[in-house]
């Protein structure tokens, strides 16, 4: 009866590695259409299309941008709004919640942000590029847990499936901040205020435990369109939101909460419909030959690869081997060094996070395709790498 118990209590992480798994294929699958229509005849009219203007509201209370922007702005703070509530479970009820399972993941997790934002710098230093040096430090949660299922449960043990959730999910945490820091254009003082007003509103409701979900939605509605007009990137609202929404610290309670409940009917529309639209529009981009080339001589795409490819790897894996060597964090579970370092290699697939620090860093042109190839190839190369590396593991009977 109790292991019955334990296993209700787990299985959020359990349901949402298969959830992720199977989004991360079909990530992988609109990426590869999108490929496909930048680099074929209807290509024009593709991109014709996302850069169609559309407004929502009435005169002075209206919203008009490009499809690329709602989807960019919009449906993104969704996807973040999601990313935002996995992060508070976790620090509520799951596996940051424990300082010692906590140690090893966020560490790896801080390597890993630090180094690939060190040699972008490096190849990008006093260029016009070098604001890009958030793109390589972010890892991909269901493009990388969707390449892990490739290789099977016997060569990828629950421990290292826990760990490289936890890592991405502070990777995640880590962009995000670094996003609202630097990612932002002039700021206007009173869309911000509004704000501020809208955020202290949804820290009252949770402290007086408000159960209506409409007024959540509705004030965070509020203050994603006054961020949208302060100047800081409006998809912050969704994790801002996601921080407010009420949960329950008991873990026999917490499937009663808010929280709980909102991310299990969310999260699906994330996983399923929103990021593979994101895909769909953020990554076609055209290839040749030349742009191999380019990426491979300019600063920007050597930044970009070395740094997800080369840089998650030594960040991930270096901060892990310190931490375990020095007796500050232990393996988990059945997971050995090599488990390790091949999860460190899956965390240089960038993807739907680096794509979109892209889109901040080079609004358009040359810059931005050169960006996208180089992310695409990078999380490519890292994903083939990560593979090997579990197929070569040893089965244990």
């Amino acid at each position: 009866m109790n292991l019955k118990k334990n296993n209700k209590i787990t299985s959020p992480i359990i349901s949402f590695f298969k959830n992720e798994s199977a989004s991360g294929i079909i990530l992988m699958v609109f990426a590869v259409i999108a490929l496909i229509v930048a680099n074929s005849g209807i290509a024009s009219s593709y991109d014709k299309f996302l850069h169609s203007y559309i407004t929502i509201g009435y005169k002075d209370f209206s919203l008009s941008m490009s499809i690329l922007h709602w989807i960019n702005d919009g449906l993104m703070a969704i996807f973040f709004f999601v990313v935002g509530m996995e992060i508070k479970r976790e620090l509520v009820v799951g596996e940051l919640k424990s300082i010692n399972k906590t140690i090893l993941p966020v560490g790896a997790a801080i390597g890993g942000m630090i180094i690939p934002a060190i040699i972008y710098s490096i190849f990008n230093y006093n260029q016009p590029t070098s604001l890009g040096w958030g793109i390589p430090m972010a890892t991909d949660i269901a493009f990388a847990l969707g390449v892990l299922s490739l290789v099977g449960s016997k060569r990828a043990p629950k421990g290292i499936i826990t760990f490289l959730t936890a890592l991405a999910i502070v990777d995640d945490l880590g962009a995000i901040i670094v996003i609202a820091i630097f990612y932002t254009n002039q700021i206007s003082l009173t869309a911000l205020l509004v704000s501020l007003v809208g955020i202290i509103t949804l820290i009252l409701m949770n402290k007086f435990k408000v159960k209506y979900v409409s007024l959540f939605i509705f004030l965070g509605i509020i203050l994603w369109t006054s961020l949208l007009k302060s100047g800081i990137h409006s998809t912050i609202a969704g994790v801002l939101l996601a921080m407010t929404i009420p949960v329950k610290k008991d873990k026999l309670e917490f499937k009663s909460s808010m929280l709980y409940k909102l991310e299990h009917m969310i999260t699906p529309w994330s996983s399923f419909v929103i990021m593979p639209i994101f895909a769909l529009a953020n990554a076609g981009v055209v290839f040749s030959f030349n742009s191999f080339s380019k990426i491979l001589v300019e600063p920007v795409g050597l930044g970009i690869i070395f740094g997800l490819f080369l840089g998650k790897q030594i960040g991930i894996f270096g901060a892990s081997y310190l931490l375990i060597h020095f007796k500050i964090a232990k393996l988990p579970s059945k997971v050995t060094l090599k488990h390790i370092y091949g999860a460190s290699l899956l965390g240089g697939i960038g993807f739907t996070m680096s794509l979109f620090v892209s889109s901040l860093s080079f609004p358009g042109g040359e810059l931005l395709s050169m960006a996208k190839i180089s992310v695409i190839s990078a999380s490519m190369i890292s994903a083939i790498a990560g593979i090997l590396v579990f197929k070569s593991i040893k089965i244990h009977n």
